[in-house]
């Protein structure tokens, strides 16, 4: 009779309890993690305006082109480029009056300012390298040239702190470690940090919302506006949000917080008052 194997020791649950150890699984999501780290740390630009060193995924001549590839289909969504209005021609005006009086004059992006048909949707939104939109509808809610100017000066600071190129890198390094873990737990844990990275990136969100309004404000002040017609721009956006979800859960951050922080940044920046004769 030839000896048996002793018994397999067995969990509580009555699965067979593994060998400590790092399986071939584990070992193929490390090398995962380890790649995604690599292409996010390793691919570091200095901003061409700013001199700021970042973790982009594109480069200036990349941004400029995606953004010219992308923007009719955007303009598409929203019922297309109103053209040949007065509207449409304020917008531009606005807009190529703070580029040129702004450092956005000197950077390599080709700015662009769009107004779209869309009389429904309250929106406003820049594209990498330089592609920048408003909607009718908020157009329309706006009062005063200087709130105008203070949205197309905080899509402005978008670009120029090139926060898109910023997020896709940072998309691209959660989605990175997402994969590892799924590989790592054959899936179990997959859901769980694909929403861990998104409540992350939500974050990163809000940050750059807050850092564009900065921006804005100090294009705003150049281009000869006053600064203080954004805190109008966000009064009117709050009033349509209608509440809309937690801040936690959502990538901008809630308007009537925005109006607490665009003050404090206005006192810090001015501490002494705004002068007159600014475009209101």
């Amino acid at each position: 009779m030839y000896p048996q194997a002793p018994p397999r020791r067995r969990s509580a649950y009555g699965a067979p309890r593994r060998k400590p150890g790092c399986g071939p699984r584990a070992g193929i999501a490390l090398v995962m993690m380890v790649g995604a780290l690599i292409a996010f740390y390793g691919n570091s630009q200095q901003n061409p305006v700013t001199g700021e060193t970042q973790r982009v995924a594109l480069n200036v001549d990349q941004e400029v082109a995606l953004g010219l590839q992308a923007a009719p289909e955007m303009a598409a969504q929203y019922g297309g480029a109103e053209t040949g209005t007065q509207a449409a021609a304020l917008v531009r005006q606005v807009g190529a009056r703070l580029v040129n009086r702004t450092e956005a004059r000197t950077s390599p992006y080709k700015f662009n300012f769009h107004l779209l048909k869309d009389q429904e949707t309250i929106n406003a939104f820049a594209l990498p390298g330089g592609q920048i939109f408003i909607t009718r509808a908020l157009l329309n809610r706006l009062e005063t040239e200087g709130q105008l100017a203070g949205v197309l000066g905080h899509e402005i600071g978008h670009v120029i702190q090139r926060h898109s190129a910023e997020h896709m890198a940072r998309a691209g390094l959660t989605q990175g470690m997402v994969n590892a873990a799924s590989v790592a737990t054959d899936g179990q844990a997959g859901q769980m940090a694909a929403m861990i990275g998104q409540t992350i990136n939500m974050r990163y969100g809000r940050d750059d919302e807050l850092e564009s309004d900065r921006s804005g404000l100090r294009y705003m002040y150049e281009a000869g506006y006053d600064p203080r017609a954004l805190i109008g721009v966000m009064k009117i956006l709050d009033e349509a949000s209608g509440g809309g979800p937690p801040e936690f859960l959502s990538s901008h951050p809630k308007p009537a917080n925005r109006i607490q922080h665009i003050q404090q940044l206005i006192d810090e920046q001015w501490p002494g008052g705004l002068p007159t004769g600014l475009v209101p």
